[in-house]
């Protein structure tokens, strides 16, 4: 592992009758609205929009999408011996120097921390009163995180995976969602039935999946397409 310090800037066939539990109430946001005066990159895809694979923990096979989905875990073998780390250690500072240029545009101060964890770049901002970078539900950080990741790309040439977060919003999110899942695998244990959960991004719904995997007498799939894909638990291993 890695680290640095930047100085502080001016789903699968299932029971359609299953209940439905919402954990956070989300609202859409487009990303160009998002970005507003982000400093431009080249209209570039990109698969995995909000982070890593979702990875259904039953009938998919390892980094494959709960419904059979693209391949979505270290698509270009960053993370993979001293070259691997390297790249990802450039994704880092390039995605940094895009993001102190964000930062100067929208006068906003904060902290830019990076590391190099589980194979991707993982850039963070530290910072007070950055909860418009934030957004309702984190809507505005997605689209900053892909915002970021086509910069990197432009200047790599290669597919980023990394994963921003602002303020320790996803670290929050992800102790939620992992104690919705285990609320979640208590009921579906209960009641012999499976529960199908309000739809998430692919961030969310591996953290669900990831939880689910280590709770005894339960399994997890991801169901339906984007942007109303969701975890589906059910009984059984």
């Amino acid at each position: 592992m890695s680290s640095d310090t930047r100085p502080d800037t001016d789903a699968a066939s299932t029971d359609p009758a299953a209940p439905a539990i919402d954990p956070i109430p989300r609202t859409s946001i487009d990303s160009a609205d998002a970005a507003g005066a982000l400093p431009t990159v080249a209209d570039t895809s990109a698969e995995d929009s909000a982070d890593g694979q979702d990875a259904g923990a039953r009938p998919a096979r390892a980094g494959t999408d709960g419904a059979g989905g693209a391949d979505l875990e270290e698509p270009n073998g960053a993370g993979s011996g001293d070259g691997g780390v390297d790249l990802l250690v450039r994704e880092g500072d390039v995605a940094a120097d895009y993001l102190e240029r964000l930062l100067d545009i929208v006068d906003y101060d904060g902290d830019i921390d990076l590391d190099v964890e589980n194979g991707r770049a993982i850039v963070a901002v530290v910072g007070s009163d950055l909860g418009p970078l934030i957004g309702p539900g984190g809507t505005t950080l997605d689209a900053l995180q892909e915002l970021t990741r086509l910069a990197v790309q432009q200047q790599t040439g290669v597919r980023s995976r990394l994963m921003l977060d602002i303020s320790g919003h996803r670290a929050n999110r992800r102790t939620q969602l992992t104690e919705l899942a285990a609320a979640t695998a208590t009921n579906v244990l209960e009641i012999g039935t499976s529960i199908r959960l309000a739809p998430m991004n692919p961030f969310e719904r591996k953290v669900v999946h990831d939880a689910i995997s280590s709770i005894p007498g339960v399994h997890s799939e991801s169901d339906g397409n984007e942007p109303e894909r969701r975890v589906v638990v059910s009984p059984g291993e």
